[in-house]
């Protein structure tokens, strides 16, 4: 029978660690079993030797069942998406509805934000009356009915990975790429899937800042979650520039709400359609990934996914007329004004992170974990890369609960952007490659 001490020696010395020794740990690690200094011990032996792939499937399943495993009984595929973390990344709002309007099942279970990125359980709460923190028969029940559901997990959706991330913040072993994989993916299979799609984001705006690490983590996370049962694939997309022009919670909604309801269209809908496109093949509800791009493309042009997504907030709490009337239901900051360019020429670098942190800096994230959020406040109308400007015009514009508040966001933006005067620059594509 593993314990402490034998688990902690085998995993200095370099010697594998068996199905029982990870499943012995996971369980001690959800019933505290396993002391604060021992599961440090524990993250900091996996940071430095690393896993091999058997052992990191065995961990990911071994913290998903800590816990309740999700089953459902329903008459389409129970799909999923997750993003390894962005800015102005509001695509679950859009992509949801759009895989239920197709025909599948989605039961969501999303985070809030963490560092420079925005997190989608934020997003919502910036809806009047929206609640995310749902009892499992309502869970089911809007699923069911709505065809999707965005909440927060609840306390027995893999209890070991709480207590290992809590513990991970504090040890430094956060970047570490097994125990990233073993998290997302605990959370995402105790929702008893059958299909996923990944989003993992590179660049400036991402946790992975450069192409390497972004694919070493895209592969370590569709080997595991395909080895564990659950049909996965992964696409590496640009994070050079915010995905949607605007970050912050209330703003990244009301952009959701002009992509559902046909007023404007962009990146936002061509990363939906990518990622629902192999959605929906891998789910059998389209006869190709191309197919299936179409079909997501099809349900946000023709009102479908904003029904599904004013059908899913009313039955979490929210404002029963949400689609129709949105505008008036979503806070505005007190303090609105433009960012202008200092000289003219072509934006050529975006500082992704340096944006989140200052939608965070307005009060639109967490410093600390028991910060409050304005879902107010943030950023739109955030230029584009190889766009021009002329000195004088707006970078962005600033939402903001005071007016020195706003005077430091845009020295932020204005440092974060960069102005060129190249003649022959490229902008990266927004879907760089394919994973699984």
């Amino acid at each position: 029978m593993p314990d402490a001490r034998s688990v902690l020696s085998r995993l200095r010395h370099g010697t594998p660690l068996t199905k029982a020794d990870l499943a012995w740990a996971a369980e001690a690690l959800a019933d505290g079993e396993l002391s604060d200094a021992q599961a440090g011990a524990f993250a900091m032996g996996v940071c430095a030797r690393g896993l091999g792939e058997a052992e990191r499937v065995a961990l990911t399943l071994a913290m998903r069942d800590s816990g309740k495993v999700l089953q459902w009984d329903l008459d389409g595929p129970v799909l999923d998406k997750h993003s390894t973390g962005g800015v102005g990344d509001c695509v679950s709002l859009v992509l949801a509805p759009a895989l239920a309007a197709c025909g599948a099942y989605v039961p969501m279970i999303s985070g809030r934000g963490l560092g420079h990125t925005g997190g989608t359980l934020d997003k919502l709460d910036a809806i009047p009356g929206l609640v995310t923190q749902l009892e499992e028969g309502r869970f089911r029940q809007i699923v069911k009915e709505a065809g999707c559901a965005i909440v927060s997990a609840s306390a027995d959706i893999a209890p070991a990975d709480k207590r290992l991330y809590a513990i991970r913040d504090v040890t430094s072993t956060v970047d570490s790429l097994d125990l990233i994989t073993a998290s997302i993916l605990s959370k995402k299979l105790a929702g008893g899937l059958e299909g996923l799609v990944l989003d993992v984001k590179v660049g400036s705006g991402a946790f992975m800042k450069d192409a390497t690490s972004a694919r070493a983590l895209a592969e370590a996370l569709v080997g595991t979650a395909n080895a564990a049962g659950c049909k996965t694939t992964a696409v590496i997309s640009d994070m050079n520039q915010p995905v949607a022009p605007a970050l912050g919670n209330a703003l990244e909604v009301a952009e959701t709400m002009r992509i559902l309801t046909g007023q404007v269209t962009g990146p936002l809908v061509e990363i939906s359609a990518a990622l629902g496109g192999l959605l929906l093949a891998n789910g059998g509800l389209a006869k190709d990934v191309q197919d299936g791009a179409d079909a997501i493309v099809s349900a946000i042009r023709d009102g479908r996914a904003a029904e599904k997504f004013g059908r899913m907030v009313a039955a979490m709490g929210g404002p029963v007329q949400f689609v129709e009337n949105w505008p008036r239901f979503l806070p505005e900051a007190t303090v609105i004004r433009e960012i202008t360019a200092l000289s003219s020429g072509m934006v050529t670098e975006i500082d992704g992170e340096a944006l989140g942190l200052a939608v965070v800096a307005l009060g639109g994230g967490r410093m600390v974990e028991t910060d409050k959020v304005d879902p107010a406040v943030g950023l739109t109308q955030v230029v584009r890369l190889g766009q021009t400007v002329n000195a004088g015009q707006p970078l962005a514009v600033v939402h903001a609960a005071r007016p020195d508040a706003a005077d430091r966001a845009a020295r932020t933006v204005r440092d974060a952007i960069t102005i060129g005067q190249a003649t022959d620059f490229e902008v990266p594509d927004l879907i760089r490659e394919r994973v699984g």
